[in-house]
């Protein structure tokens, strides 16, 4: 993502709103510090992005999953089991 300072945004703003509007977002910098980011109206906020529960109803754990080769690895460990 491009990175402008203050002057730049100030003397180019239209031209970055240009390419800002067809998907282009770039930051606006104050002294080298990230200030604000600018994107697109129709961009949706990455805030809408969700990740949580995406795989719902997908696959399931088996009840024994917590168990699942337990003699193979008290094996590798040195276990008798």
């Amino acid at each position: 993502m491009r990175t402008v300072n203050i002057h730049e945004a100030k003397t180019h703003l239209s031209r970055l709103v240009d390419r800002a509007a067809k998907g282009e977002s770039f930051v606006i910098a104050k002294s080298g510090k990230p200030m604000v980011k600018v994107v697109a109206m129709d961009t949706p906020p990455t805030s809408e992005t969700r990740r949580v529960g995406f795989m719902a109803g997908q696959f399931s754990v088996p009840e024994d999953f917590d168990r699942m080769a337990g003699e193979e690895i008290e094996k590798m460990f040195g276990g008798d089991a």
